[in-house]
């Protein structure tokens, strides 16, 4: 059973897996960083001061605090702008990914156009072939 749970964590694509869910984790906190350190000041700039992280809605009565953080403490809040927020960083990691799937599809492709140096065997084929029609 060891050995089955070796061969099988071992396997290329399991390794490749949790690389990339490492990366991907990674990736999504810069993504996530960048929205909410440089994006999003800016957004809130252009709009006049705006901050969409703390725009929520209270469900209940007992809300009354000024901030999202304080206001989930009071009771439930509909938090909107946390929402955008995650929204806009969704889109920008959807964007990112799309952008490095078609570069990578692209080199492939550019790959695949290349047609592969002929081997030794089939340079001495053409050779033969040359000689064969010179006679």
């Amino acid at each position: 059973m060891l050995a089955e749970f070796k061969k099988f964590a071992l396997r290329g694509n399991v390794v490749d897996l949790a690389v990339g869910v490492i990366i991907g984790a990674a990736f999504g906190a810069i993504v996530s960083a960048m929205v909410g350190d440089l994006i999003m000041p800016v957004v809130g700039a252009v709009t006049g001061g705006l901050d969409f992280s703390n725009y929520f809605l209270p469900l209940s009565a007992k809300v009354t605090a000024g901030t999202l953080a304080e206001a989930q403490k009071q009771g439930a809040v509909l938090a909107y702008g946390h929402f955008l927020t995650v929204t806009l960083n969704f889109i920008i990691i959807a964007f990112v990914l799309f952008l490095v799937i078609r570069s990578m599809t692209r080199l492939m492709r550019k790959e695949e156009a290349k047609p592969a140096p002929p081997t030794k065997q089939e340079e001495l084929l053409a050779e033969i072939r040359d000689l064969l029609k010179q006679r």
